[in-house]
C-alpha cells in the first residue's frame, strides 16, 4: 500500500485452485479493508504468525514480472529515499498490457543459474581472456592506462568499480559496447542507463555493431505502453543478456547481472520526478552492491558524487595520460582574460567578441562546421546592464528582471514588481539590454553576418542527431548539440554567465558539464579545432575547461561542499508543504543525533521548505525517522500532504 503506515508485507492464504500459478512476482487481487486492491505476491511461506488470514481473490496474470532481485532492490531504494515500497514498484514495473502478454507463447520464469551440465555461451581455455573487440582489433580503452585492466576484470567475471573521464572526441558508446561485450563473454548480463533518446539511439547502434542484432533490449518510456511492456517482458525472460535504456530502465530485470553503467550522471534527466524521487546513479550503485556486479560512472565531466566514490576508495578512476589528452584536446581560449582584453577591450561586454568571430570565420573558410552553444531558446529570456553586462536583478527579491514585449519598465519574473527606477548596483547604469537573446535570434543574426552559409538550429522544437561536415553554422541549446562528421572546426560558447550565475549549488558543475559536452565535439587542436568560451579565464569552471581537467574541478567542488556542509559530503533531506504540515512532520520525527534544521525558505505558492542535514553515517537513521513520521501522519489521515526528498537536486 502507498500509505506510509501500511508500508509492510501482509499475509494471505493461497487457494488450492491458484497454488500452481501463485509464484513470487505475479500480480494479484486481494481484499484489504473491505476493498479489492492490487498487490504483488513476494514470497510463499509454509506458515504465518497471524491466526486468521483472508484468501487471495485472483491472479491478475500468471506472468511473474517482478524479479526477486528487483523486489529486493525496490525495498533498499525505498528505505534509502524514505519512501514506500509500493511507490518504488510502480516505477520498477511498467503497467500491464494484456494484449502483449497474450502474444507471449510461454509464461516467463525466473532466470536460473547455469548448471554444470550446460555448456557456457563462450568457451575459453583456462587463463585465456577473450578479446572483446570485434575481429581482434585494439580496443579504444588502450588510451587510458587503467582501461585494459577494466576490460580484463569484466572478462574474468570480476566486479570492478570505476569512474571514467572520457577524452574529447571519444566515441563513448563504442567504449561502453566493448565493456558490455566483455561482460557477456564472461556469461553475465549488463545494464546501461543514458539520459535521453539521442544517447540511447547511439548506444543502440554501437551495441548492434559489437554484439550483433537481437543481443540487447531497449527500454524507454518514449516507446509507448505496448512496446515498452513487450521489451520489459523480453528482459524478464532473459531473451537477451543486455538491457539499455533511459531512466525507466534503472530497475530493469537482467539475468545474472554483471555490469551496471551510467553515462553523464550529472544530467537532471537521471532524477525521477515522482516519489520517492530516486536518482538512476544511486539505484545502479545499489544494484551493484546487492548483486556483486561491476559499476561504471562515465562522462566528459565529473560530478561531486562521482568524485566522492573515488576519494572514499569505492571506485577507481579511469583517466588518460596528459600526453594523450593534449593530443586529443581542441585549443580552448577564453575571451575575458587579460591578454584578450588588451587586444579587444570590448570583449568584456560584447556578446560575440572578435576572437569568437575570427574563430568562426576561419573555420568556415576551411570548409568546417561551426557549433554555437546558446543557453536559451527563443528571443529575450533575460536582460542585463547595457554598460557593464551585469545581470539585472530585482531590488526587492533579487529575482531576474525581464523587459515587456511592448516596451516599458522592467518587471521581476519572481515577484512581478515593476522596477521603474532601476539602476545597476555595479556601475550605476540605467540602460538595459537583452543578455541572452536565445537560439532563434542568434541564428538570425549569424545568418545575416555570414551570408550564403547554411544555418541549422537544434533545440526543443527539433533536435538534430548529426550534421554534415562541410561549412555551416549550427546553433544549439545545451544538450541538443548534434555530432558533426569529422568534428567541428570551431565551438563558440556564448552567454556563459547564464549558466554560471544560476542560484543553484550545482551551477559551476552544470556549466562545466554543458561546456565539455559541446567542446568534445570539436576536432583536436592539431586538426584545427578551436573552442572559444566567452567568460573570464580566472573562473574555476573555465580553468577546468582550458586544461580539460574535470577531476580537478570535481575534487575542488567536493572539498568546498565538505566545508559548507552540502551534499554529497553530508546527507540532506528536503521537507516541503504548508507550514503547519511541515512543522507537524518534523515534530513527529525522531531525528538522529547531530541533525540540523535549516530554514524555512519559501517554496511555490503557500508552501515552505525545511532542510534537515545529518552526517553521511546517519543517513539511514534520517530516512527511517522521516518515513516513520510520515507513517504517523498518514495513520492520523492528515489532510495536508508533505513531500520528502533525500538529497534533492535543488536545495533552494
Amino acid at each position: 500500500m502507498p500509505l506510509a503506515h501500511l508500508d509492510r508485507l501482509f499475509d494471505y492464504l493461497v487457494p488450492q485452485a491458484l497454488a500452481a500459478d501463485a509464484v513470487p512476482g505475479v500480480r494479484v487481487k486481494v481484499r484489504f479493508a473491505g476493498q479489492l486492491v492490487d498487490g504483488w505476491l513476494l514470497e510463499r511461506a509454509e506458515r504465518s504468525d497471524h491466526p486468521r488470514l483472508a484468501y487471495l481473490e485472483k491472479l491478475v496474470s500468471p506472468v511473474p514480472v517482478l524479479a526477486p532481485e528487483v523486489a529486493r532492490l525496490a525495498r533498499a531504494v525505498a528505505d534509502r529515499y524514505a519512501g514506500s515500497l509500493a511507490d518504488v514498484l510502480r516505477l520498477a514495473v511498467p503497467p500491464r498490457h494484456a494484449r502483449v502478454e497474450k502474444e507471449t507463447t510461454a509464461p516467463a520464469t525466473p532466470p536460473q543459474e547455469p548448471s554444470a551440465s550446460q555448456e557456457p555461451d563462450v568457451v575459453q581455455e583456462p587463463g585465456v581472456v577473450q578479446e572483446p573487440s570485434a575481429a581482434g582489433e585494439p580496443s579504444g580503452w588502450q588510451d587510458y592506462p587503467a582501461g585494459p585492466a577494466l576490460l580484463r576484470a569484466l572478462a574474468e567475471d570480476r566486479a570492478p568499480k570505476a569512474v571514467w573521464s572520457a577524452l574529447p572526441g571519444e566515441d563513448w558508446a563504442a567504449r561502453y559496447a566493448e565493456l558490455v561485450a566483455a561482460t557477456v563473454a564472461a556469461g553475465r548480463g549488463a545494464l546501461v542507463v543514458v539520459a535521453d533518446g539521442r544517447d540511447l539511439d547511439r548506444l543502440d547502434a554501437a551495441l548492434t555493431a559489437t554484439l550483433g542484432p537481437g543481443r540487447h533490449v531497449c527500454l524507454s518510456a518514449a516507446l509507448g505502453p505496448a512496446r515498452r511492456y513487450r521489451a520489459f517482458l523480453a528482459a524478464r525472460r532473459a531473451d537477451a543478456p543486455v538491457v539499455i535504456g533511459t531512466r525507466a530502465a534503472m530497475f530493469a530485470p537482467v539475468a545474472r547481472l554483471g555490469l551496471v553503467a551510467i553515462w553523464d550522471d550529472g544530467d537532471d534527466l537521471h532524477a525521477e520526478p515522482r516519489a520517492p524521487y530516486p536518482h538512476a546513479r544511486d539505484v545502479l550503485l545499489t544494484r551493484a552492491q546487492l548483486e556483486n556486479a561491476a559499476a561504471l560512472v562515465g562522462g566528459f565531466a565529473r560530478t561531486a558524487e562521482a568524485q566522492l566514490l573515488v576519494e572514499t576508495g569505492w571506485a577507481r578512476e579511469v583517466v588518460a595520460d596528459r600526453a594523450v589528452l593534449r593530443a586529443r584536446t581542441p585549443a580552448v581560449t577564453p575571451t575575458g582574460d587579460d591578454p584578450q582584453l588588451a587586444r579587444d577591450p570590448a570583449a568584456a561586454t560584447a556578446r560575440l567578441p572578435s576572437l569568437a568571430w575570427t574563430a568562426a570565420r576561419e573555420a568556415l573558410r576551411a570548409e568546417l562546421p561551426v557549433l554555437v552553444q546558446v543557453p536559451r531558446r527563443g528571443y529575450l529570456p533575460s536582460v542585463a546592464c547595457a554598460e557593464c553586462r551585469a545581470p539585472a536583478r530585482c531590488p526587492h527579491c533579487a529575482g531576474p528582471l525581464a523587459l515587456p514585449s511592448a516596451g516599458g519598465a522592467p518587471a521581476c519574473r519572481w515577484c512581478a514588481r515593476v522596477a521603474a527606477a532601476y539602476a545597476c548596483p555595479h556601475c550605476g547604469g540605467r540602460r538595459l539590454r537583452a543578455s541572452v537573446v536565445g537560439a532563434r535570434r542568434t541564428a538570425e543574426e549569424l545568418g545575416r553576418a555570414f551570408p550564403g552559409v547554411p544555418v541549422r538550429t537544434s533545440g526543443r522544437e527539433e533536435v538534430l542527431a548529426e550534421v554534415p561536415g562541410g561549412a555551416g553554422l549550427v546553433i544549439a541549446t545545451p544538450g541538443a548539440e548534434p555530432v558533426a562528421n569529422g568534428g567541428y572546426g570551431a565551438v563558440l560558447l556564448l552567454d556563459t554567465w547564464a549558466l554560471l550565475t544560476r542560484a543553484d549549488l550545482r551551477a559551476g558543475e552544470e556549466a562545466l558539464r554543458r561546456w565539455t559536452a559541446a567542446a568534445a565535439l570539436a576536432r583536436p587542436a592539431a586538426a584545427g579545432g578551436r573552442v572559444v568560451v566567452v567568460a573570464d579565464g580566472a573562473l574555476a569552471p573555465v580553468q577546468a575547461l582550458l586544461r580539460w581537467d574535470a577531476p580537478w574541478f570535481a575534487a575542488r567542488e567536493l572539498a568546498e561542499r565538505r566545508e559548507l556542509g552540502f551534499p554529497p559530503a553530508v546527507r540532506m533531506a528536503s521537507v516541503t508543504g504548508v507550514p503547519d504540515a511541515v512543522a507537524d512532520l518534523l515534530a513527529q520525527a525522531r531525528l538522529p543525533d547531530g541533525a540540523e534544521l535549516l530554514g524555512p525558505v519559501p517554496a511555490d505558492g503557500e508552501r515552505e521548505r525545511m532542510l534537515v542535514r545529518v552526517p553521511r553515517a546517519r543517513a539511514a537513521a534520517l530516512a527511517e525517522a522521516l518515513h516513520v513520521a510520515a507513517g504517523v501522519r498518514s495513520a492520523r489521515k492528515a489532510a495536508d500532504p508533505v513531500r520528502v526528498q533525500i538529497d534533492p537536486l535543488a536545495l533552494f
